[in-house]
């Protein structure tokens, strides 16, 4: 095995061992440098092994478990089932097995289980293959999974982990012409605009990056833009922007677009997007509720528990345990009411998470009509390109779900509702 091959497992195990062990994000930790030394090719190989095996962990447990008297140390675990995830999807059992026993030894504190890490992963490679298929889909953990159930069923919650399991394909947002975004790179042309690549590789190198003629962007965060609908000469808020692809799709449509964010490393990233995309926007660094000021339109995509994106971003479940939603719950409120004082009488005001948790969307637009006789939803704003009409919820808002559009890739959960101000 390669040093390359066994440099881009290290750096995988170590993102690893910080989601875990520290309950950190992988976005986190690559923004903060974690695979800064590695090669662009062997960068995207860590990503993509620590991602695959956060989506298997549980069918990796079950396999190892049967070769493992006791859980060693989280790093070697860890190793063992990369590993696993590695050879249960047809991996060289020579390559792997080596590579797994070299991270373990050149690690002081675990180089004396390398003749285990040997012997189980020879175990893993006579059989698992054959074994993975045959267990169950990975669950989410009980903190998130039962309110689920409670609110869609557990044949509903199924079909979500499913989608899951299965990842996301990469979904971009064209500057200007969608069909000639699609003609050009291939892929698909989904009904809501958004064009649908499967296998794209690095993106940085796909054509129309560097001149950008594109942005990456989930099917479904792009809708609540879409159920905005901004109109070249209004003005336009966008509250918690960054890092951004709501600005764009606003600035793109010719509105006056005012982006609010208190992340200073994040807008950074928002104002690299607008110079590649050639796209103008004022940024705010700064805290949502200090902002004045009246707009034809505001956006706010407020903070939430953010489970509508486990299928791109499978860390989430490991590094976090549900116990900051009802903080953020209270915080969602307060910003939604702040954002309608932000609005010109007869302005519309979208509210967006990207949350399966009813009380993150559903409940919030409920409480608020409930509590205020200026603000009614506008369910006809939903009369977008690709939406179901089964997606459309009682009190007017539009939920999206993971197992939607399961056949082609499935979609982020959210939760989007227009709110007009009297």
């Amino acid at each position: 095995m390669s040093q390359t091959g066994v440099q881009a497992r290290r750096s995988a195990v170590y993102l690893l061992d910080k989601v875990i062990g520290e309950g950190r994000l992988l976005s986190e930790l690559i923004g903060a440098g974690a695979l800064e030394r590695l090669e662009p090719e062997d960068r995207a190989r860590a990503q993509r092994l620590a991602l695959e095996t956060l989506r298997g962990m549980e069918r990796a447990d079950r396999i190892l478990q049967k070769h493992l008297a006791k859980y060693p140390p989280l790093t070697v675990r860890n190793t063992l089932r990369l590993a696993t995830i590695e050879l249960c999807a047809g991996g060289a059992a020579h390559g792997v097995v080596n590579a797994a026993v070299e991270i373990v030894a050149r690690n002081k504190r675990t180089a004396s289980m390398k003749g285990l890490v040997n012997a189980v992963l020879r175990k893993v490679a006579a059989n698992g293959e054959e074994v993975w298929p045959t267990l169950r889909v990975p669950r989410l953990p009980k903190w998130l999974r039962s309110p689920l159930v409670e609110a869609y069923g557990g044949d509903v919650v199924g079909a979500m982990e499913a989608a899951h399991f299965a990842g996301a394909p990469l979904d971009l947002t064209a500057k200007g012409d969608q069909g000639a975004l699609q003609r050009s790179l291939g892929g698909e042309l989904l009904d809501t605009g958004t064009v649908r690549l499967t296998d794209a590789g690095q993106v940085s190198v796909l054509p129309g990056y560097k001149k950008g003629s594109w942005w990456v962007q989930d099917a479904a965060a792009a809708l609540p833009v879409k159920v905005l609908a901004p109109k070249a000469g209004e003005t336009v808020l966008d509250l918690c922007a960054a890092p951004g692809g709501k600005t764009m799709q606003i600035a793109a449509s010719g509105a006056t677009v005012t982006a609010v964010d208190d992340s200073e490393s994040r807008m950074g990233r928002l104002k690299e997007n607008l110079k590649r995309t050639r796209l103008e926007a004022e940024l705010i660094v700064g805290d949502v509720m200090d902002q004045e000021g009246q707009w034809d339109a505001v956006i706010l995509d407020a903070p939430c528990s953010a489970t509508g994106t486990i299928r791109r971003h499978p860390d989430l479940p490991f590094a976090k345990d549900g116990s900051e939603i009802g903080g953020l719950i209270e915080l969602q409120a307060k910003m939604l009411n702040h954002a309608l004082s932000l609005v010109k009488p007869g302005g519309r005001v979208v509210f967006c998470t990207c949350s399966l948790l009813p009380d993150e969307g559903e409940c919030q637009v409920e409480d608020l009509i409930e509590a205020r006789d200026d603000v009614t939803v506008d369910r006809e704003a939903l009369n977008v390109p690709g939406i179901d009409p089964e997606w459309i919820t009682e009190e007017g808002g539009l939920r999206l779900r993971p197992d939607y559009w399961a056949d082609n890739g499935g979609m982020d959960g959210f939760y989007m509702a227009c709110l007009r101000k009297a």
